[in-house]
């Protein structure tokens, strides 16, 4: 099985973490976050990884190597430019029928061998690795009518939103939909495939997730990961 890794960012959202390091490579006990996604795919049966470079790559690069110390294969695709959150694979090749693309700064006990065979099953052009989040909004929220008048006051209410994870499972052919050495981002493409009426399925995931998009969550995943890494690995 092949995955396709996109680490190309420039992580601004997580400074000033990110101001001397990739997100890819900020720590998380004694191990990069990458390093620890690379070890729960291997355990699933995945083979073949692709890091989608750009930023910083040659930090990336000089940690991972070809992969062998981590008992996987891996390649490295990198942009000249910055080609958006999609764009980067536009600019691979040799790839699977199906794969898996997910970002570098992810923290999941997904299991990524069965979403990926769930995808094969499905028949779909992507599937959306779907995760439930709470959102808290902490400020009174007014509902108003057309002439102003107040209609209902919530204080402090709870949201729950189905989100994107930032992992998917892909057939080949969606990459016809994706332009060559141009900015283009996820949502660029999933309205397309959509506006084509292709195949798009969303896969729950009802464990452990966390973005370390921000300093905050990436706080978090420092106070969780001891408690969650027995999650991460099957032994």
């Amino acid at each position: 099985m092949q995955a396709i890794i996109l680490a190309g960012g420039k992580g601004t959202r997580l400074k000033p973490y990110t101001i001397t390091l990739p997100k890819s490579l900020v720590p998380l006990g004694d191990h990069p976050v990458l390093e620890i996604i690379l070890k729960q795919l291997k355990q699933e049966g995945f083979s073949k990884v692709t890091l989608a470079v750009g930023h910083l790559s040659h930090l990336i690069q000089a940690y991972f190597g070809d992969g062998k110390r981590f008992g996987i294969s891996i390649d490295y695709s990198f942009e000249e430019k910055p080609l958006g959150t999609a764009g980067p694979l536009a600019l691979l090749e040799n790839l699977d029928e199906h794969f898996l693309v997910m970002n570098s700064d992810d923290l999941t006990d997904l299991a990524y061998g069965t979403f990926l065979e769930r995808h094969k099953k499905n028949n779909a052009a992507i599937t959306i690795a779907m995760f439930s989040k709470k959102q808290k909004i902490d400020l009174g929220v007014l509902e108003v009518a057309e002439d102003n008048r107040l209609i209902k006051y919530i204080e402090k209410p709870v949201y729950d939103f189905k989100v994107s994870m930032g992992i998917y499972a892909f057939h080949r052919n969606v990459l016809n939909y994706i332009p060559k050495n141009k900015n283009f981002d996820f949502p660029d493409l999933i309205r397309l495939l959509l506006h084509n009426q292709e195949r798009v399925i969303c896969y729950p995931h009802r464990g452990y997730w966390l973005d370390i998009g921000r300093p905050e969550d990436y706080e978090k995943a420092i106070d969780d990961y001891e408690q969650v890494k027995y999650k991460l690995f099957k032994s």
